[in-house]
């Protein structure tokens, strides 16, 4: 049996891991899938001082207080920075870090510095009423939809679960100081259909961190792969476990 902590991305809920988790589980696999601080079922704890540092926080209590070890941590989107953030603080219980059409940093840099073009969303948030609450991306004509979700019944059911995200979330650096969380093995899994406009992802360099040869996988698929594609991404993260 594998653990496999499961996370959400930016305005998302741990609820759009929904597909994914009954066919890990049947496989006889341990999976978590939290909302982070702010979204799901902790709506009400939003607030202007959650960010990166905080979600970090939500997986290493997670991780810590249920006694996980060997987790294949896998992160979504914004949340490639929460599973580096966490892993570098508990290198020794991650057994690999999976980067799911994810933004990968380095050593103290923010969601900005990964994706230049989320400045925009900062600086329009800046202007808003609240001043610190980012609003999800709007849908646009297919193939890009919500997130990638082209589907009139898959696109109203992650309507409702997403939610506006705080701003601090982009603005915090990544702390990746802990040379052991180098050593951690990564498997990059890439969505390769309907990409936004101004979202340039980064080369995977041939070898990882740990010296390993580079494992990128791709889906024909958009953005939100867990709700568009659920058995092929859970067909993938099983060769993990």
């Amino acid at each position: 049996m594998s653990t496999y902590v499961l996370v959400h991305g930016a305005w998302h809920s741990g609820q759009c891991w929904e597909r994914v988790v009954p066919l890990l589980t049947a496989a006889g696999h341990r999976v978590e899938a939290p909302s982070l601080t702010g979204f799901g079922d902790r709506a009400h704890l939003l607030g202007p001082e959650v960010g990166l540092d905080t979600h970090a926080d939500d997986l290493v209590r997670l991780i810590t207080e249920a006694d996980l070890t060997d987790v294949i941590l896998v992160g979504h989107s914004y949340a490639g920075l929460v599973i580096s953030s966490a892993a570098n603080r508990v290198p020794g219980r991650i057994a690999r870090l999976v980067f799911l059409d994810a933004m990968v940093p380095e050593d103290g840099e923010s969601a900005v510095d990964v994706h230049p073009v989320i400045q925009a969303l900062i600086d329009r948030a800046a202007e808003s009423e609240t001043g610190w609450l980012v609003p999800p991306m709007p849908e646009l004509p297919p193939p890009m939809g919500l997130f990638g979700v082209t589907d009139p019944a898959d696109v109203a059911w992650l309507r409702s679960m997403l939610s506006d995200q705080p701003v601090l979330c982009y603005r915090q650096p990544v702390r990746l100081d802990d040379p052991a969380a180098r050593l951690i093995p990564r498997t990059h899994i890439h969505c390769v259909v309907g990409v936004p406009e101004g979202i340039e992802r980064r080369p995977v360099p041939a070898l990882q961190p740990d010296g390993s040869p580079a494992q990128v996988w791709e889906l024909e698929t958009g953005h939100d792969c867990m709700i568009t594609m659920p058995a092929e991404l859970t067909e993938l993260l099983l060769k993990l476990g």
